[in-house]
């Protein structure tokens, strides 16, 4: 028995190198500052000419509130690349035990185009709309000559097979809706 096909993941490798250097920047200025005082000789012009500008600032200032506001858009988008896990449009695959390290996917919207393909073979449908997620696929097919619960018994069987030759590690539910 395999294990679990884990999901894909974005490896947001930029984002993550720009925010390192920036930290690692900052706290290296802190740093080299504060041993610089520890060891009595003066502050950094900048962290001076900083306390000055602070010490006249009020959180009533423009300046400040813009300044507030651009540090916090910044934070709420690196908690949302950190917390979000990128690559949802890839479907993983099944993975035979020869193929050890070796990971698959499908793209949803390239599942969508085979499944709709499938059920377009099915007699007396007309149109077909597919869409594929994680946990389900939705099905609104049109029908202009069948009954329609023949024509929905036929493509549940058609999609459970085509859902089958994907391959997909975790095979999502289709619910089906017949309409004329």
């Amino acid at each position: 028995m395999t294990a679990p096909a884990p999901r894909f993941r974005s490896a947001r490798r930029v984002p993550a190198a720009l925010t390192a250097l920036v930290v690692l920047g900052v706290a290296g200025l802190f740093l080299y500052d504060l041993a610089a005082v520890r060891a009595h000789r003066p502050g950094m012009s900048w962290r001076r000419e900083l306390a000055a500008q602070l010490d006249k600032l009020t959180p009533a200032d423009l300046a400040v509130r813009l300044t507030g506001g651009a540090l916090v858009l910044a934070g709420l988008l690196l908690l949302l690349l950190a917390l979000t896990p990128g690559l949802r449009g890839i479907l993983p695959m099944r993975t035979p035990d020869a193929a050890a390290g070796v990971r698959a996917g499908l793209g949803r919207k390239d599942a969508a185009q085979v499944l709709r393909d499938r059920a377009m073979e099915v007699s007396g449908v007309r149109s077909v709309r597919v869409k594929v997620g994680r946990t389900h696929i939705a099905v609104r097919a049109t029908s202009h000559f069948r009954e329609l619960d023949d024509v929905r018994a036929d493509l549940d069987e058609v999609l459970a097979v085509g859902v089958e030759e994907l391959g997909l590690a975790h095979p999502p539910r289709a619910h089906v809706r017949v309409r004329r």
